[in-house]
C-alpha cells in the first residue's frame, strides 16, 4: 500500500477538526467537492472508512479517530517547521489562532489582549469561541483554551491573563427596599435570585467564603438566563438578585442603579489562564500571541 502524502493527511485533519466539508474546504482554499473526493481517495488507499457522512452531519469513525490522533500533532509540527523556515525575520506574521473558553474570561480578560495583538499583527486572524460547557480544546481543534483554576493535563502549560477577579451579589434599590438585605448566604432562600443556566440545564452555583467557611448554593428563582447581559436587564428592573463578575456590574454599582450585598462573603479568586500544549515547533502566530500575553497581561 502506498502511504498517503502529507497534503492529503493535512486535508483529512482539517475535515476532522471542522466536521464540515464546506468550512474545511474554505480553510484549505479548495472546493468542497474536490476535498470530498480527496478524502474518498484516502479512504480507498487505506482500505478503511474514516468518516461517517450524510446530508446533515459528518463524524469520525473509530479508524478516523485513530488516524487523527496519530497525525494531528505531526502535521502541526511540520507546518510550524515549514513556517519558521519560510518566514523572514522582518516578514509580517500570518495565520489563525482558535481559542475556546467561558464567556466572562473571553470578554473581560482575553479580548483586550486580542485587540492589542491584532493591532500589531494585521495578518493574523483570531477566533474566540464560548460554548458554555467545558470542552477538550485539543480534541475540538482549538489552539488554546481559557480556564479558571481547573486541573490541567500534564502536557498543558498555563499563562495567567491578569490579576484576581471577584464575584458580586447585587440588586436594585427598589428590590432591596421591598425585600430587605440578605445578611448571610442562607438568607438567599427567601429572595428572588436570577440564576445562570447552561444549555445542559445545569445552574451555575453561587460560591461564598468567609472566615474559612466556604459554600456553594444554587438559589432557586423564577428567572434563569444564560447571559450576564440578560441578567443585568432583569436586575436593573428589580426582578431579583444578580450574581456576576464585578467588572460587569462596576458601572451600575457606581451609579447606584444596583447595590452590592453580602460583600464580606465574596472574596477575590485567581483570574483565568490561557492554556495550551507546549510544543517545540509551535505555529508562529500562536507563539507570538503567547509572548504577547506574557508581556502585556495586567498584573494588578
Amino acid at each position: 500500500m502506498q502511504p498517503p502524502d502529507l497534503n492529503t493527511l493535512a486535508q483529512f485533519v482539517a475535515v476532522a477538526r471542522h466536521l464540515n466539508f464546506r468550512r474545511a474546504a474554505a480553510e484549505l482554499a479548495m472546493s468542497p467537492s474536490t476535498l470530498s473526493e480527496r478524502i474518498r481517495e484516502l479512504e480507498a488507499r487505506l482500505g478503511v472508512r474514516l468518516l461517517n457522512r450524510n446530508t446533515r452531519s459528518t463524524s469520525l469513525t473509530e479508524e478516523g479517530e485513530r488516524l487523527l490522533d496519530r497525525t494531528r500533532d505531526a502535521i502541526a509540527v511540520l507546518e510550524g517547521a515549514a513556517a519558521a523556515l519560510g518566514i523572514a525575520p522582518d516578514a509580517p506574521l500570518t495565520g489563525r489562532i482558535r481559542i475556546n473558553g467561558p464567556a466572562p474570561a473571553i470578554e473581560l480578560r482575553l479580548m483586550p489582549l486580542v485587540a492589542s495583538f491584532l493591532a500589531a499583527h494585521p495578518g493574523v486572524r483570531v477566533e474566540a469561541v464560548s460554548e458554555g460547557d467545558l470542552v477538550d480544546v485539543v480534541e475540538r481543534g482549538f489552539d488554546a483554551g481559557l480556564r479558571y483554576d481547573e486541573a490541567l493535563a500534564q502536557d498543558m502549560v498555563a499563562v495567567r491573563l491578569g490579576p484576581d477577579q471577584r464575584m458580586v451579589v447585587a440588586a436594585a434599590p427598589g428590590y432591596l427596599a421591598r425585600h430587605g438585605l440578605p445578611a448571610t448566604p442562607e438568607d438567599l432562600s427567601r429572595h428572588s435570585c436570577i440564576g445562570h443556566v447552561f444549555g445542559s440545564g445545569t445552574r451555575l452555583p453561587w460560591s461564598f467564603e468567609k472566615n474559612g467557611r466556604a459554600m456553594d448554593l444554587r438559589p432557586e428563582g423564577r428567572l434563569a438566563v444564560n447571559s450576564t447581559a440578560a441578567a443585568l436587564v432583569a436586575a436593573r428592573a428589580g426582578h431579583g438578585l444578580i450574581y456576576a463578575f464585578d467588572d460587569y456590574l462596576a458601572a451600575d454599582l457606581a451609579s447606584g442603579q444596583l447595590v452590592q450585598v453580602l460583600d464580606d462573603w465574596t472574596p477575590p479568586f485567581p483570574g483565568p489562564s490561557l492554556y495550551f500544549t507546549e510544543r517545540r515547533l509551535m505555529p508562529p502566530a500562536l507563539r507570538a500571541f503567547i509572548d504577547h500575553v506574557k508581556a502585556h497581561a495586567p498584573r494588578s
